[in-house]
């Protein structure tokens, strides 16, 4: 879907306000509706605190429409294709459309075992997870009680709004809904940035399996051109930087052995805060490396 300003949003009448808005809460029209009286907003947040006020203070009926309204995840819907647009980008996002037929079994296990608790569907907002992190918060959250889960699904039915709106609206401002994640090399046998190293950034998995997401090589400044992961929520997981760095060193002429000690350098790390800053640096030489969590 195509940005809309918001000037153009405060100009707008309202059916093509409820047009632009309607589904930035799932099958729930009447929030943006409501939310049309309240022009002009100064800022995306102040429009953002007026969809979710009104959530909050629709009454419990109304809150529980919104709730069951949502799809579960890698459920039926998902799998024929019924699911908006939205849902159905989100959830490939996590990669719950490439599941495993052992996978998929489990998450229907799980998905019945929570209405069968709660009467309702089990809400997390995807972006913000990866695959095993989902799994983790439907076992933990199958502890809590009736009120606080219902507490939980609205915060996370906000949580899926607030990256829409951003999306979908240009403003002056943005909701703090993403995070960033960058490297940089730096050579310190030869005491300068190290240019010209391949890096690949990968999600790991508990059984040791792993997904590229990302290839870059360092630039001049031993860093990459463009942030490994921005402009979205940095999904809870555990990650791996891979460094090429004796094919690196070889291209300098350093001495090395043979064969060299250091070949790929692997940095495994975990994301627990998925709008946080990560930079995961490497001091390297052939023989030695180190790192540390920068911001």
């Amino acid at each position: 879907m195509e940005q809309i300003t918001l000037d153009a949003l405060n100009a707008a009448d309202r059916k093509s306000f409820n047009a632009a808005l309607g589904d930035v809460m799932e099958l729930a029209p009447w929030v943006a509706d409501e939310a049309y009286a309240a022009r002009p907003f100064a800022t995306l947040a102040a429009l953002y605190r007026t969809m979710t006020d009104a959530v909050r203070n629709a009454g419990a009926e109304r809150q529980r429409a919104l709730i069951n309204g949502h799809p579960d995840l890698a459920g039926k819907a998902a799998r024929e294709g019924k699911l908006t647009a939205d849902s159905t980008a989100e959830q490939a996002g996590a990669g719950l459309d490439r599941l495993s037929e052992a996978e998929f079994a489990n998450f229907h296990r799980l998905n019945d075992g929570y209405r069968a608790r709660f009467g309702m569907p089990f809400i997390v907002c995807v972006r913000r997870h990866g695959k095993e992190s989902i799994l983790r918060q439907f076992e933990r959250r199958l502890n809590n009680d009736a009120a606080g889960e219902q507490k939980i699904a609205l915060e996370e039915i906000f949580r899926i709004a607030a990256l829409r709106l951003d999306q979908r609206v240009k403003a002056s401002d943005h909701l703090k809904v993403y995070g960033h994640l960058s490297t940089h090399v730096l050579d310190t046998h030869g005491g300068h940035p190290a240019q010209g190293v391949a890096i690949e950034l990968c999600e790991v998995a508990a059984s040791g399996t792993s997904r590229t997401i990302k290839r870059a090589i360092s630039n001049a400044d031993g860093r990459t051109d463009q942030p490994l992961i921005s402009g979205t929520p940095i999904p809870i997981a555990t990650y791996e930087l891979r460094f090429a760095v004796s094919d690196y060193f070889a291209g300098q002429g350093a001495a090395m052995s043979d064969p060299p000690f250091l070949g790929v350098v692997p940095i495994r790390f975990a994301v627990a805060e998925p709008e946080g800053k990560y930079h995961v640096p490497l001091s390297v030489t052939p023989w030695a490396y180190s790192t540390y969590r920068g911001s």
